[in-house]
């Protein structure tokens, strides 16, 4: 829930002491803001999805998800996020480790009322600083590389402005929509726009080759992995570096090759065919398909795991036929 600048901020607080959120829910209400409140890390991270909330106030020390954790997945998928972390077992080595890991601030337990919402006030005005920071280079960037893909029907111009509005992110981007509706167009889009614009842009059509194939061309070989390779073979998200791949009609992949894409997705490595050590990857991921994924789930033939690691930013692109104008 990602308010304008001109309004009041959302916050969500997360904590696994129910007094604590009860008492700050309260004062951020009596100072403006308008406050969420998540019982535990795992259900901060629903929240989070959930809400979109402008900033976070997070405790440190939780079970199972730690505040570290919370700060570690909302950067990842939103640089511009605002996390403020809340902990009584404060030390200056800590402070500094959280906040060159990304957190706008770290407060010691107990505080007093009056700092933690003059930290919040500052938080917001950094955070609308950023994303007014962010649209003038978007803009501008817009205008260096020529005007929009063509197009005037209102899902066209929804679906590029979703694509302006995650391309400085470097979240997974799922394009959904018929053949021909231009998902191909809208990924480079998003890549030009990126801080990657400057780096490779690189595709694959996965249901144009068999799966052996596939594989080696996503993750690469080892010379004598099987009959024909001759020597080693670089996979191309590796290739990719730090640009983009694009992974068009991924709902056409095997269950196996699946398996190996969410371990890609998880642990931002691959291992090539025949080989036994796994190498980094980097390159951000932008997926298309022209099937329903989440029928497809429901059928056996995808992994839904697979489907939520690849549906973080959702674009759908209605049929030709419904847009006029384009």
């Amino acid at each position: 829930m990602s308010t304008a600048a001109t309004s009041a901020p959302s916050v969500l607080v997360i904590d696994d002491e129910q007094g604590i959120l009860d008492a700050v829910r309260i004062l951020l209400k009596n100072e403006g803001f308008i406050p969420y409140t998540a019982l535990g890390g795992k259900k901060g991270l629903e929240q989070i999805a959930a809400l979109k909330p402008d900033l976070i106030i997070t405790d440190v020390r939780m079970p199972d998800v730690t505040g570290l954790d919370i700060l570690a997945s909302v950067r990842a998928h939103d640089p511009d996020a605002v996390v403020i972390l809340m902990t009584a077992q404060a030390s200056l080595q800590s402070a500094i480790g959280a906040v060159n890991n990304g957190a706008f601030y770290y407060i010691q337990k107990p505080f007093r009322n009056e700092e933690l919402v003059t930290i919040l006030r500052r938080a917001s005005e950094h955070r609308n600083l950023k994303r007014e920071s962010r649209a003038l280079k978007m803009d501008a960037k817009r205008r260096e590389k020529g005007a929009r893909p063509v197009g005037s029907s209102k899902p066209w111009l929804d679906a590029l402005h979703v694509a302006e509005s995650v391309a400085g992110t470097d979240s997974t981007v799922l394009l959904q929509g018929e053949s021909g509706t231009g998902k191909e167009v809208v990924a480079r889009y998003v890549h030009d726009l990126s801080p990657r614009g400057n780096k490779p842009f690189l595709s694959i059509n996965c249901g144009a080759l068999p799966e052996s194939l596939l594989e080696s061309e996503l993750f690469g070989h080892v010379k004598g992995s099987f009959t024909g390779a001759s020597r080693d073979k670089e996979g191309l998200f590796s290739a990719a570096g730090e640009g983009t791949f694009f992974l068009d009609e991924i709902g056409e992949t095997t269950p196996a090759t699946q398996v190996k894409l969410l371990r890609v997705l998880q642990q931002r490595e691959v291992i090539p065919v025949g080989a036994t050590e796994a190498k980094p990857v980097n390159a951000r991921v932008i997926a298309a398909t022209n099937r329903d994924l989440e029928e497809e789930i429901k059928r056996g033939n995808f992994r839904s795991d697979l489907f939520y690691r690849l549906n973080v930013i959702s674009i759908v692109l209605p049929p030709l036929r419904n847009r006029p104008g384009d």
